[in-house]
C-alpha cells in the first residue's frame, strides 16, 4: 500500500482519528515546558536532557525487546540516525542556544516554524504538495504565531552562531520528519524505534553532561516532577503520537499542528505559574487554528 493509500484510509475510515491524535500531539508538544520550567532550576540543560532521554530509554527497553518484530541491525543504524537529528540535534541545539541567551521567545518562534519548513521540504522528497489552500492556512497559522509571540520578541546578547543553532536545529528536525516518512520503517513499532532513539540521545547528551560535571541527578522533588512530566508527556505522548501520526497522514498536515503550541504552552503557564494572559494571545490563537484547519483539511 502506498503512503497515499495509507493516509485516504485513515481519512475515510477514521474520521475521528487526526482530531484524537492532533490534540494529544498539541498537548504532549506543549508541556516540555512545564517539566523544563520545573527541572531546570536543579539541574543544567544537558544533565537533565540526559536524565530524561536515559529513563525514557531504559523504561521503553524491555518492551521494544519483547513485543514487535526482531529488531534488525539495519534497523537499529536508521533509528540511530534519527536519534542524532530529531533528539540530540533538535532538544541539544535549542538548549544550548537558550544557555547563550537567545531569548526564549525568540527560540519558541523559531522552533513553531517547523511545520513550514516540513511543507517546503515534503513536495520535493515526498511528493505531498501543498493546495493553494493549505499554503493561505499556513501563512495564517504563521501570522497568528508571531501575534501570540509578539510581547516575548526580543533581540539579546547571545552571539550571532547562537541564533543561527536555532535555525539549524529546526531544520534538522524538519529533514528528520520527512526522512522518517520516506525510509521503509514500517515494520518496527512506534516504542522500538522511540527506544533506540532516546537510548542515543542520551548516550550523546550523557558525554555533553559529563564535560560539565556530574551526572548525579539532584534529589529533589522539583527534579522529579520535573522528570516524570518530561518522560511521561513531553516525551511518550509527545514522540509517540507525532511518529504515529506520520506513518498515517501526510507529514505537513501532522506538523500543521505544532503551530498551536505556543498559545497552548501560554495557558499551561497561566495555570501552573499564574503567568498572565493577554488580549493578544487569545487572538493570535484563534488565527492560528484558523490557519492550522485550513492546512489540515487540505
Amino acid at each position: 500500500m502506498t503512503d497515499a493509500a495509507t493516509s485516504s484510509t485513515a481519512d475515510s475510515h477514521h474520521p475521528l482519528l487526526w482530531p484524537l491524535l492532533a490534540t494529544l500531539l498539541i498537548i504532549g508538544w506543549s508541556s516540555g515546558f512545564v517539566g523544563i520550567r520545573y527541572a531546570n532550576q536543579e539541574a543544567s540543560v544537558m544533565l537533565l536532557l540526559f536524565w530524561r532521554t536515559l529513563l525514557s530509554g531504559l523504561i521503553l527497553l524491555p518492551f521494544a525487546l519483547m513485543i514487535g518484530p526482531r529488531i534488525s541491525l539495519r534497523a537499529v543504524k536508521d533509528q540511530a540516525l534519527f536519534g542524532i537529528m530529531a533528539v540530540f540535534l533538535y532538544l541539544g541545539g535549542f538548549a544550548l542556544a537558550i544557555e547563550q541567551r537567545v531569548p526564549t521567545g525568540m527560540v519558541a518562534l523559531i522552533a513553531d516554524l517547523l511545520p513550514l519548513a516540513i511543507a517546503v521540504l515534503s513536495q520535493p522528497v515526498l511528493g505531498e504538495s501543498l493546495t493553494a489552500r493549505q499554503w493561505l492556512g499556513t501563512a495564517i497559522a504563521i501570522l497568528g504565531v508571531l501575534v501570540v509571540s509578539f510581547d516575548s520578541l526580543s533581540f539579546g546578547t547571545a552571539p550571532a552562531w547562537a541564533y543561527g543553532l536555532t535555525v539549524g536545529s529546526m531544520l534538522v528536525f524538519a529533514v528528520a520528519s520527512v526522512l522518517h516518512r520516506k525510509r521503509k520503517t514500517q515494520t518496527m513499532k512506534v516504542h522500538q524505534s522511540l527506544c533506540i532513539q532516546m537510548l542515543v540521545g542520551s548516550v550523546l547528551f550523557g558525554l555533553c553532561a559529563s564535560m560539565q560535571g556530574s551526572l548525579a541527578p539532584p534529589m529533589t522533588r522539583d527534579f522529579a516532577i520535573g522528570m516524570i512530566w518530561l518522560v511521561l508527556v513531553a516525551t511518550f505522548l509527545a514522540y509517540a503520537v507525532y511518529y504515529t501520526s506520520l506513518r498515517l497522514f501526510p507529514v505537513a498536515k501532522v506538523s500543521a499542528a505544532i503551530y498551536l503550541s505556543p498559545p497552548v504552552t501560554m495557558i499551561w503557564a497561566w495555570i501552573l505559574f499564574s503567568e498572565p494572559l493577554t488580549v493578544a494571545m487569545f487572538a493570535g490563537a484563534a488565527v492560528t487554528l484558523v490557519g492550522m484547519w485550513m492546512t489540515s483539511r487540505g
